[in-house]
């Protein structure tokens, strides 16, 4: 047990920083609602606008690419120019592409304003994040302005589907953009007036070719990873992950340089390293898991898409408190402790969900869900605490960058591994039941019904009745199984990162010695203030 400290001396955040911090609130809520606000819109797109199949998946994907591809390069910049000026940059871009997105009359401009929204949400995320560093530099109060940050944008991602199908219901598909004006002219309003400017005065010119680098570095290797989760191992998907990391030894090679984008000091501290590593390991699992709990509520309990969504969100509303709760406990135990818990408490989650059937109440999946989501919303914001307050406040931005980086990261690789493992053991289930059906099914209606629960369940509706109802129960079965794998999976990764969280962060906390006895870089002289204007 120990009493937690202040990384600079007496510089407690007042009125004026909290309602600050609630302006900025707003474009991360915006930005994590991006994500999935299309789940609900993309059938009235495609119709309207008729997108073909290849055109559909880069209206979902590019914003996803760039926003990812662009992170640290922002974060960087923002150490630059100014955050708060990246912010209202960035808030421009967000609401000048959502009206473009709004009112696209055919399938490339679409695709370019989705792109457009992906490089504005880069300058927004972690904008919001680095100024929160700067606002609050009390260890305590920046611990849970950083809890609400977290579930903000957890809650934004969640919300997002619940958004897009309520607008859907009254309005055109173009509303589910048009509402992110109105927040984006407000924040363009009120932070000038309530949010002050940092900026890093030694942080010299920035580094253009490390910035093309660092796109080509995570870019491909996130493409590469979606379409191996997607479409099985094929060559192409292969090769952009490899020429990607073999990019990325060039960008880590030039980071050595004076003015680099990244500071590669930061990584030799076990604490920090060992946080981004937590970071990516919890939404590994968080994201990786989400499709299953989501297709199970649709297509094995056979809920309406918003129905589904709106039950989606009593996870995120049970644990809402758990962000609070973790930064409280932080102020009096080694967060590596709690840490631990949290990903024994999801651990726990997830084994529960093994018991989970295709008639299983409701209720088993929606408590298992709440308890994997509050033990590693527990994590998640405990550490980001952790790297934001490690690193030094000049180099905000370009270290909540790293930390945003990592979330992409690890959420494409949870969709790759968990869904691949997921989806091994439903072809395998599905193939062997076809298989033993005494009336047997047309080759083409076998292979649909192998390749997803949706397919086997469009076939069912085509066959004779007892036929049908045999191919809905085998794949329902088969999906569920796979379910159970990738639960068993998850649960195993969690304990695992219990003990790595143990081992590597025990000891560490923002703004105090490392156990190995250097000064973090919180210690820093604290950056260049500007006042608000």
């Amino acid at each position: 047990m120990h009493a937690e400290t202040t990384d600079t001396q007496g510089a407690r955040a007042g009125r004026r920083e909290w309602i600050g911090f609630a302006v900025l609130m707003l474009p991360l809520l915006l930005v994590s609602m991006d994500v999935s606000v299309l789940y609900f819109a993309v059938p009235f797109i495609t119709q309207e606008l008729e997108l073909s199949g290849t055109q559909q998946l880069w209206v979902f994907d590019i914003y996803g690419f760039v926003l990812a591809g662009l992170l640290i390069a922002m974060g960087a910049l923002g150490d630059r120019i100014g955050r708060r000026r990246l912010l209202l940059i960035g808030a421009t871009a967000f609401g000048a592409a959502s009206l473009l997105a709004a009112y696209a009359g055919d399938a490339s401009t679409l695709i370019a304003a989705r792109a457009l929204l992906g490089i504005g949400g880069a300058t927004l995320m972690p904008s919001t994040l680095a100024l929160v560093r700067n606002m609050f530099h009390d260890a305590r109060q920046r611990g849970t302005a950083i809890a609400i940050w977290s579930a903000v944008m957890t809650g934004g991602i969640a919300i997002g589907p619940v958004l897009s199908g309520l607008l859907l219901e009254r309005f055109w598909w173009g509303s589910v953009f048009l509402v992110n004006i109105p927040a984006m002219v407000l924040l363009l309003v009120l932070a000038p007036m309530l949010v002050p400017e940092f900026r890093n005065p030694r942080a010299g010119r920035f580094d253009l070719l490390s910035a093309v680098l660092s796109l080509a570095t995570i870019l491909p290797v996130i493409y590469g990873i979606k379409e191996l989760a997607n479409h099985g191992f094929e060559p192409v998907p292969a090769g952009s992950i490899l020429v990607g990391l073999a990019v990325g030894v060039l960008f880590v090679r030039r980071q050595r340089r004076p003015g680099a984008l990244i500071d590669l000091e930061l990584f030799r501290r076990r604490a920090f390293s060992g946080a981004i590593a937590m970071n990516l390991l919890g939404m590994f699992a968080t994201v990786g898991f989400a499709i299953f709990s989501t297709q199970y509520l649709q297509s094995v309990l056979g809920m309406s898409p918003l129905r589904a969504a709106l039950w989606s969100l009593l996870p995120t509303v049970v644990v809402g408190g758990m962000a609070p709760l973790a930064a409280a406990l932080a102020r009096r135990f080694d967060r590596a402790f709690i840490m631990s818990a949290g990903f024994l408490l999801a651990a726990c989650g997830f084994w529960s969900l093994t018991r989970v059937e295709p008639d299983s109440s409701l209720w088993g999946i929606m408590i298992g869900a709440s308890v994997y989501a509050g033990g590693l919303i527990i994590v998640m914001s405990l550490v980001t605490d952790m790297v934001m307050g490690l690193a030094p406040p000049e180099r905000a931005g370009s270290a909540s960058g790293l930390l945003e980086s990592g979330t992409e990261l690890g959420g494409a690789l949870g969709m790759a591994l968990l869904g691949s493992l997921g989806d091994a053991v439903y072809r395998r289930q599905v193939t062997d039941a076809v298989e033993d059906m005494p009336a047997g099914l047309p080759p083409e209606a076998a292979e649909a019904a192998r390749e997803t629960l949706g397919g086997a369940i469009a076939v069912s509706e085509q066959l004779p009745g007892a036929l049908g109802d045999a191919v809905t129960h085998a794949a329902r079965e088969a999906f569920t199984s796979g379910m159970h794998a990738a639960a068993i999976g998850a649960a195993a990764l969690m304990v695992v990162a219990a003990v790595l969280s143990t081992a590597l962060l025990r000891g560490a906390r923002p703004g105090t010695p490392d156990p190995e006895g250097r000064k973090t870089p919180s210690d820093a002289p604290a950056p260049t203030t500007a006042p608000a204007r």
